[in-house]
Formats: C-alpha cells, sequence, structure tokens
C-alpha cells in the first residue's frame, strides 16, 4: 500500500539516522570546548575584564557549532565564518545607526545580510545572530558603534577559527575542506550562428527538450563509495577488487565529501610536517591519531560534483576542461546518488543520435 502525501511529507521531520561515532562527538564537543574558552580569554585579556568589550557575543556559540560540529560543512569553512560575520556586523551596526526603529532595522540587518553574504559568497548562518546583535544587543554594544565590528565580532571569530585550525589539526582531521563544486547552471541549449544545435529528443513517444534531460536521467546508481572512516590498506584493496580508478567518500551522514585514487592510496615518504604532526598526536595519545591511516587523511576534497537536476549539457565543460572520466550526481541532502560516466554520455547520445543532432549546413 502507497503511503498518502501527508504521511510521505511528515516523514521528512523524523531525525537523521546518521551520527559520528561516540569517540568523534567527544572529539567535537571537546574542541568547542576548548575554542569557546580560548575566545572568551583572549577578549579578556586584550580587553580587560572591566571594559566595554563583551567577553562572548552570543553568535560564537552557533559558529562553535558548525567550526567543531559540523566542520565538513561549507557553511563551516574559513572565509564563511570571518566573510559571514564581517558583513553582517557591518550591516548589522549600519542598520542601528540609520534606522529609529528597532524592529525595522532587526528585520533590514537580517534581510541585507544575507544578500551581502551571498554577493560575497561567504553564507555562515550565524552571521545572522551577528547583525540582530548590533541592533538588539542594547547599550553596550550601541555604545561600541563601528567597533563592534573589529573588537567583539571580527577578533573572537579570528580566535575561534585559530583553535578550530589547530585542533583538527592535531587531531589528525583535514580542515578546511574545498567545498565540491558544483556544475553552474549554463543555457541546456547551445546555439551556433544563432541556431539551435540541439533538437528535441524523442522517447518512448513523447518529445523531451534537450534542456529537459539531467543527470538523473543517465547516471549510474552502482556507485562503489566508502566511509572517511575506512583504513587505506582496505580501500586499496577494495579497488583492486573492483577493478575501478576510484572511490567516492562519504561522511558518517552519508553526505559525499571527496574523491580517493589509486595514487592517493599508495604509500609515499612522509613529508616533514606530516611527521610533526604524526609526533603531536602520538604525544597527545588521541584516538583520533588513526584518522592518518584512513581514507579521510588522503582523499581529494572537493572534487566536481553536480546536483541529480543538472541538465545534461553542464556535464560537458566539466568533462572537458578536467580530463576526469565520471563526476559525482548529489540529491538536495549533498548525499551521493549516482555518478554519471563517459559512457553514460556515450549511451544516451547513441541511443538518441537520430534525434537529437539536425543535419548542419
Amino acid at each position: 500500500m502507497t503511503p498518502s502525501p501527508i504521511i510521505t511529507w511528515l516523514t521528512n521531520f523524523a531525525p537523521h539516522p546518521g551520527a559520528p561515532v561516540w569517540r568523534e562527538r567527544v572529539r567535537r564537543c571537546t574542541g568547542s570546548l576548548l575554542g569557546i574558552a580560548f575566545a572568551a580569554l583572549a577578549t579578556r585579556l586584550v580587553f580587560g575584564p572591566a571594559g566595554q568589550i563583551p567577553m562572548l557575543i552570543a553568535p560564537m556559540g552557533a559558529s562553535a557549532v558548525l567550526l567543531f560540529g559540523a566542520f565538513e560543512s561549507p557553511l563551516a569553512q574559513p572565509w564563511s565564518i570571518l566573510g559571514g560575520n564581517l558583513v553582517s556586523s557591518l550591516i548589522g551596526v549600519a542598520c542601528s545607526q540609520w534606522i529609529a526603529d528597532p524592529g525595522t532595522a532587526a528585520s533590514v540587518a537580517v534581510a541585507l545580510a544575507i544578500a551581502g553574504m551571498y554577493a560575497c559568497r561567504c553564507v555562515h548562518p550565524p552571521s545572522g545572530a551577528v547583525a540582530l546583535t548590533a541592533v538588539l544587543g542594547g547599550p553596550g554594544v550601541h555604545a561600541l558603534g563601528w567597533r563592534f565590528v573589529t573588537e567583539p565580532v571580527l577578533f573572537q571569530s579570528v580566535a575561534l577559527l585559530s583553535v578550530a585550525l589547530s585542533y583538527h589539526a592535531l587531531t589528525g582531521h583535514r580542515y578546511p575542506r574545498a567545498v565540491a563544486h558544483a556544475a553552474p547552471q549554463p543555457a541546456a541549449v547551445s546555439e551556433l550562428d544563432g541556431e539551435s544545435v540541439f533538437e528535441p529528443a524523442v522517447e518512448d513517444d513523447v518529445v523531451t527538450p534537450f534542456d529537459a534531460i539531467t543527470c538523473e536521467h543517465v547516471m549510474s546508481t552502482d556507485v562503489p563509495a566508502v566511509p572517511s572512516t575506512m583504513h587505506r590498506k582496505a580501500a586499496r584493496e577494495l579497488l583492486h577488487r573492483e577493478g575501478v580508478h576510484a572511490l567516492h567518500v562519504v561522511d558518517a551522514m552519508n553526505r559525499f565529501v571527496g574523491m580517493v585514487t589509486h595514487g592517493d592510496l599508495a604509500d609515499a615518504p612522509a613529508s616533514f610536517f606530516n611527521r610533526l604532526g604524526r609526533a603531536l598526536r602520538s604525544a597527545l595519545k588521541r584516538e583520533s591519531a588513526r584518522v592518518e591511516e584512513t581514507v579521510e587523511a588522503v582523499m581529494r576534497a572537493g572534487a566536481h560534483a553536480v546536483h541529480r537536476a543538472t541538465p545534461l549539457a553542464g556535464l560537458v565543460p566539466i568533462f572537458t576542461d578536467h580530463s576526469i572520466s565520471s563526476i559525482p550526481v548529489l540529491d538536495d541532502a549533498q548525499r551521493l546518488v549516482g555518478v554519471v560516466k563517459h559512457s553514460d554520455m556515450i549511451r544516451w547520445l547513441h541511443r538518441h543520435a537520430g534525434e537529437t543532432f539536425p543535419q548542419l549546413a
């Protein structure tokens, strides 16, 4: 029996089943503790305990959740926190000074902060709270004026980010993470001298325009994916056993985070910095030092990936410009749902060759 649409919709409210193992949860919680403590201590040492500068502003707590609890997210990368908090604090202070009504000023500040973060490509959700704090933070914050941008906001952002960079490195986790590049949404129908190169394709007696053909129509769903915690030796054996060039890597939430190839998994002499990091982790006796031997330590983050609804035409420049043989396909939650290979595109083009390409003069 097919569930009703309302039941299907309500299932979206269920908590996600994926979660890090308990040791990783402890590691992330410990990092947030150290980060917030350092930001508060640094603010007190630099600006004094009795100064006008708030020891901590509330949005730093939300930033800590991202930097330590969800550091794989594009919203948690260095430029996101620095750029997002800087842009939002500037906008928040401006609105608090130029708009008399607090409710109006708060609404405008948050809206403009989102627009500014989009423009600067530094979306960071806690930054919306930074803009609100600048407007509704009370007399102490208002007395700071434009100093609010640099002294509490930027200073504490840098302090928190510094701890995140150091802590993740010392515990053997890669941060920052390169963001997987989503393919641009180009005009799906190419043009030549003003004439359309592609004509509608006919499939099962239904006319389907070429710009309606998406990755979901042609992708292969049999994707070799491994968890980022898999041991490098096991991943290398899997590559040989499956006879594939690369493995797709997913995190504990089954989100795509990168790819690993034969070359990445090959043993190589450790550099000075790798040996130093290994020695530090050994001295700290941290369980997460094992990460050094996992796929996460050697994978290529930021591999080109596309959304399942990306037009097929959008994959052509990725294949040609980057000399790759396959492109990961993701859903709305960044989970890996398939892969488009050269062979998939060739198979589709061969099937529709008669309908897809007109004779060009």
